[in-house]
């Protein structure tokens, strides 16, 4: 039987402190493993009254840099490699669809982020991320 081996890890994030718990996972597996650290900011296509920030291309763009560096000197601090991506799409297709043509081993996500609509225990995103993801997920509540 092959060894499964992780070596790159994908870890979605918006910015809330969810996000942030599922990238101190992914800092604690990538040190187990020796593996790296890709982070994923998905910028929504279009406005999506539900979330407390005003839809602004300039705003999301600069926030998503200031929480990507804050991510990547919370992983250099573990000795960590971090690299920060930005895309934009629907937010749960963008992450599957980046983890396959990439070639991440595992998806570690937050359960909830920045919207308000959330379901029983999983927020929308990490739950379709779940459901049709071909590679593991990690969810972290």
């Amino acid at each position: 039987m092959a060894k499964y081996q992780v070596r790159k890890i994908l870890v979605p994030m918006d910015g809330s402190k969810n996000s942030f718990r599922g990238l101190d996972t992914a800092i604690y597996l990538a040190r187990q493993c020796g593996a790296t650290l890709t982070g994923l900011f998905v910028m929504p296509i279009y406005p999506q009254s539900f979330m407390p920030i005003t839809y602004d291309k300039k705003y999301l763009t600069k926030a998503a840099k200031e929480f990507m560096d804050n991510a990547k000197k919370r992983a250099a601090q573990n000795g960590i490699v971090f690299v920060g991506k930005t895309t934009i799409g629907k937010e749960s297709s963008e992450i599957i669809d980046f983890a396959a043509r990439n070639k991440f081993d595992i998806i570690v996500i937050g359960a909830r982020g920045l919207g308000s609509v959330k379901e029983a225990f999983l927020g929308s995103v990490s739950h379709a991320v779940v459901h049709k993801s071909k590679i593991p997920v990690l969810v972290v509540k």
